[in-house]
């Protein structure tokens, strides 16, 4: 089904629960309850002008008309700051509608931001960031968020890396301290005396900067692993 539809099947009853983008859950103002983020279709809901408009920031939007597919959302999020800014409710290619006239500004969602340059547009700011999310029905039953909970295993799973490595005893205090993310290292003596092996969870994000750093405290041998499963 349309990922728009997903919130209103989901707030019905028609499913348990149904993963959609987290701007649709707020565009469609559904009773439905988030309950998970699941980390992948990042965006972010930018308002964007033509680049020979004066405007530079999202205040300057103030007194304009800006084109949208997410009316409720971004008028929520605009009156919240302030902004009075006139939406025009249109389906199709939002980016074209400065250039018919239609409108000065638009208000979408940006991914890589290619398609604004593509259309000679350019962002004044951000309103709203939305990633892929699992939803519920509110007051449901306890299924959607044991799937929730197994789903989380596999979202933090891929956050994270599983490190090993070898080093002297004698360096074990500054690896320890280098290791992000693990608050006791797991730590085995080897059969070579003075050598100990450190295992620990560490964040993806940070693990190519993280490696020389071991390297140069006295590790070796040093094995990065992908994780399946995490429960915290």
């Amino acid at each position: 089904m349309r990922a728009a539809d997903v919130p209103e099947y989901v707030q019905d009853g028609v499913v348990d629960c149904g993963i959609t983008g987290l701007d649709l859950v707020h565009e469609r103002e559904a009773e439905v309850e988030e309950l998970l983020r699941l980390g992948f279709g990042s965006c972010t809901l930018e308002a964007a002008v033509p680049e020979e408009s004066p405007a530079q920031a999202l205040d300057d939007l103030d007194g304009l008309c800006a084109a949208t597919v997410y009316p409720r959302l971004a008028g929520r999020l605009l009156a919240e700051l302030r902004i009075a800014v006139k939406l025009i409710e249109i389906t199709g290619a939002v980016e074209v509608a400065p250039r018919l006239g239609l409108a000065d500004a638009i208000v979408d969602l940006v991914s890589s931001g290619s398609t604004l340059r593509t259309n000679g547009l350019r962002s004044v700011g951000v309103l709203f960031s939305s990633e892929a999310v699992l939803v519920g029905r509110r007051g449901g039953d306890e299924r959607p968020p044991r799937l929730a909970q197994i789903l989380r295993s596999v979202v933090d799973a891929r956050k994270t890396r599983y490190l090993m490595l070898n080093a002297p005893e004698s360096a074990l205090e500054l690896i320890c301290e280098l290791v992000p993310g693990s608050r006791a290292p797991s730590i085995v003596s080897l059969a070579e005396p003075g050598m100990v092996a450190v295992h620990a969870l560490v964040p993806a994000a940070d693990v190519w900067s993280l490696l020389p750093k071991l390297e140069a405290a006295g590790g070796s041998s040093i094995l990065l692993l992908p994780v399946e499963r995490m429960l915290a």
